[in-house]
């Protein structure tokens, strides 16, 4: 899967469960780590990790896995690295 495909899988995904603000940064040439970052807050950490666990759904669906998932466990914030494209999910967070 291309870094596009990725970004609209992620974006799909966060869309699908009415995630907030939902912006997608592309850091190519600005970073070494990752060449897409999807940013998006959610409204409870209820809602953060049912995000986090709808990209990861998604991308199982699709024939992928992510690479990991950290923050999950607290649900404040929860990072989903997918490779090319990381996803960070915030808590009533403003960025």
């Amino acid at each position: 899967m291309n870094v596009d495909e990725l970004t609209q899988l992620a974006v799909d995904a966060l869309d699908d469960l009415k995630a907030v603000d939902i912006r997608v940064i592309d850091v190519r040439g600005k970073s070494n780590v990752t060449d897409v970052m999807v940013v998006a807050t959610g409204t409870s950490t209820r809602h953060v990790k049912s995000l986090a666990n709808n990209v990861v759904d998604k991308m199982k669906e699709s024939g992928g896995r992510p690479l990991g998932i950290e923050g999950e466990d607290v649900g404040e914030w929860v990072l989903v690295d997918l490779a090319d494209v990381v996803v960070d999910y915030l808590l009533n967070g403003e960025f």
